[in-house]
């Protein structure tokens, strides 16, 4: 019997605590204390604290954030952007959906300490379309904010001053992409660009820019206001602090947790906090970071859940999303249907994705309908290595990853398929 999972609040401390359309509540729980003890710091001390958190991206990209913010702060062209990426178009993943409605201020407030670390006067806040709920409140959180003196002209009574506008999304999943997010901004098609230069030299309309994921910088505040080793306490050396994680699919209590970083294994944080399987069935496979992460076999859950782990086994941490399959579940048809998202996602441009998503598709529709071809399995590999080898974006080499693992990993489904539940 898996132990049950203690949770670490870091980012949900104030959820479900606060009326997040009260600023007066956040004001009661230190909310905005990160950004008084920044002014009182200076930039380039608040960077090196981010720095010494070694805070990693919780966008997917698991980037260092105090690396980024340095590259950004030492360019010297002006203007300079930051950018809260909050799209969420990762299938399998809801966990900013909560902080964008319960906790608003926490990535307001670390996203005017990222434009004081900079010298940014701009900040944009990309919003997903369907958060309609979170837009309301985002707005009138932007409001209160400004009317307490946090934003707009000399913040606190400094010299500092800052704006934060939301852009909402046009519905594209390639906007998880920064370079596609930075067109669409900008009113141009979203697509990535070619990289070098890279955003901290060549962002937002062509200027150093920070761009960070909603959850990163909900972490921010806090480790400004209790320091780098404060944050160090939780997790582990390469993977500290807490993580965010979406719970989905055949587990009995969906919902989003907070865990701190290589304390448990994956089947622990399953059974521990997503309690039984559905139907009490057993496990089959299991996704760890949302749908563009490879799948894990039953055996294999065992791993430590913290981005070296993972790494380590092949795999990602990703976004957190974590999608449970139980035994249920026919594998073709789950990549089938995630496929079925990727073709219809595809910004288009690159030939690889755009046709590949689609032949992908075509040929997991012909399998589960029973009309396998003799080629089929084989071409599915090929297209599969050939859009991880060729795609232009990482969003378009990450889409095949269940795909290739499950071919792999549940051979024989493919090449005895039967009719299964969906």
């Amino acid at each position: 019997m898996s132990k049950i999972v203690s949770q670490t609040k870091i980012l949900l401390r104030n959820v479900d605590k606060i009326n997040p359309e009260k600023i007066e509540d956040y004001l009661k729980n230190n909310g905005y204390q990160g950004l008084r003890k920044a002014f009182e710091l200076g930039p380039k001390e608040v960077i090196g604290e981010i720095k010494n958190s070694a805070l990693l991206g919780r966008g997917g990209a698991a980037f260092p954030t105090g690396i980024k913010w340095e590259s950004v702060y030492q360019e010297k062209n002006y203007p300079k952007y930051v950018i809260a990426n909050a799209e969420e178009g990762e299938p399998g993943t809801f966990k900013d959906k909560v902080l964008l409605e319960k906790d608003p201020h926490s990535i307001i407030e670390g996203l005017i300490i990222a434009g004081f670390a900079i010298n940014a006067e701009q900040g944009f806040l990309y919003l997903k379309e369907e958060y309609h709920s979170a837009y309301k409140i985002l707005q009138k959180a932007l409001i209160q904010a400004e009317k307490n003196n946090f934003l707009g002209k000399n913040i606190l009574g400094s010299s500092f001053s800052f704006n934060i506008e939301i852009r909402i999304s046009a519905g594209a999943y390639i906007t998880g992409e920064e370079t596609a997010l930075f067109n669409a901004l900008e009113g141009e098609r979203p697509i990535p660009r070619i990289k070098p230069p890279y955003p901290n030299k060549f962002g937002l309309f062509g200027k150093p820019t920070i761009i960070n994921n909603a959850e990163t910088l909900a972490y921010v505040p806090q480790i400004i206001l209790s320091g780098a080793d404060w944050f160090k306490k939780f997790g582990i050396p390469g993977s500290y602090g807490t993580k965010l994680i979406c719970l989905s699919e055949d587990v009995k209590k969906v919902g989003v947790y907070e865990i701190e970083l290589g304390k448990y294994t994956l089947r622990e944080i399953i059974y521990g906090l997503g309690g039984r399987i559905k139907k009490n069935k057993k496990i089959k496979a299991v996704i760890p970071g949302g749908a563009s992460t490879q799948f894990l076999t039953e055996k294999e859950i065992k791993v430590k859940y913290d981005f070296d782990s993972l790494k380590k086994v092949g795999n990602s941490l990703g976004t957190g999303g974590i999608m449970v399959f139980s035994t249920e579940r026919n594998i073709p048809h789950l990549v089938r249907d995630f496929f079925a998202f990727y073709s219809d996602e595809s910004c288009g441009y690159c030939i690889p994705c755009r046709i590949g998503t689609k032949r992908i598709y075509e040929i997991l529709t012909r399998l589960t309908n029973g009309k396998m071809k003799k080629d089929d399995y084989e071409n599915l590999r090929l297209l599969g290595e050939l859009m991880k080898d060729t795609a232009r974006c990482g969003l378009g080499q990450a889409c095949v990853n269940p795909l290739l693992s499950s071919l792999e990993k549940f051979k024989s489904e493919y090449l005895t398929p039967k009719k299964w539940i969906k």
